[in-house]
């Protein structure tokens, strides 16, 4: 398998207002987009196709760079998962693909999911994780096929949870319809109906879901992913940074306060400024005290 569909038009409306500024998979988590973290996750496998479907500010991927095969399929109206999917059948062709979620960062062992797939022959393999808060995947006694999702089909209650990262056969598309605006949920569905939803568990490694500020905010904190102040920024003496992230051509003058933040590219924190648990995003100035705002 050496091709991946990244899902990267969705709208962003948790993470609001950071998403009116950037799409959801390019916000940035230590210094580089979310979509970047999902490429480099893909060619650890050996992927090195990519597709990315776009849709609101679409021009913000003009300097989206990444060292691997891009091509982009733009959605002028929003056609969702499933949607998403058919409308680049033309690229996937006859290929099995690998499809991740654009505002996830994980370092799960995604070759085991491919293997799963190969091996089991079945239309769509779905990874999970038996830990988190929406466990609405129910799987059948040999764990390894979706019986139900969100008790659905009254097949059973969920026990696990869906990573938004899953291995498809071209033959899935058939499910879909053309030029509709759909959730792959339903064909999931239909599949677990026959039987045909195959299922692998991945519980090793790091996996996030950054589609709210919360997670966001969290992810900086918890994860070690490169420096906490790029080398680009400009952190003047006098400053006081704790716990925060610093961008590229991000400016901190001296006096401000900056704790458990996150200052994105080229943003501007004035001497007065007294930041808590704070997201920086635009290039205006930032001054005075704030706690829990984005700005």
């Amino acid at each position: 398998m050496n091709k991946a569909f990244i899902l990267g038009a969705g709208l962003g409306n948790r993470l609001r207002p950071l998403t009116e500024w950037l799409p959801k998979p390019l916000v940035p988590l230590f210094h580089r987009p979310l979509a970047a973290w999902a490429v480099e996750a893909c060619k650890r496998c050996g992927i090195d196709d990519f597709a990315i479907n776009t849709h609101h500010l679409p021009q913000a991927w003009d300097s989206f760079s990444v060292e691997a095969d891009l091509t982009y399929f733009h959605e002028p109206i929003l056609l969702e998962t499933g949607g998403g999917l058919k409308n680049s059948a033309t690229w996937i062709g006859q290929d099995s693909i690998l499809v991740h979620n654009g505002d996830i960062f994980t370092t799960l062992p995604l070759e085991r999911l491919i293997l799963a797939h190969e091996a089991s022959g079945l239309p769509v393999t779905l990874a999970l994780r038996s830990e988190g808060e929406a466990r609405h995947i129910a799987l059948d006694p040999t764990g390894t096929r979706v019986c139900d999702i969100r008790q659905t089909l009254g097949n059973g209650v969920g026990t696990h949870v869906f990573s938004g990262i899953y291995c498809v056969n071209p033959e899935f598309l058939d499910l879909l319809p053309v030029g509709e605006k759909v959730s792959v949920i339903p064909a999931f569905l239909e599949l677990a109906r026959r039987g045909e939803l195959g299922a692998t568990v991945l519980d090793e490694g790091v996996w996030m879901d950054l589609g709210d500020r919360n997670a966001y905010l969290q992810a900086h904190r918890e994860l070690a992913l490169g420096p906490e102040i790029h080398p680009d920024a400009i952190v003047e003496a006098g400053a006081c940074v704790e716990h925060s992230i610093i961008g590229p051509g991000a400016r901190v003058e001296a006096g401000a306060v900056v704790r458990d933040s996150v200052v994105w590219p080229n943003s501007w924190v004035t001497g007065s400024a007294r930041l808590n648990r704070c997201i920086v995003y635009t290039e205006h100035p930032v001054s005075g005290p704030h706690q829990d705002q984005d700005l």
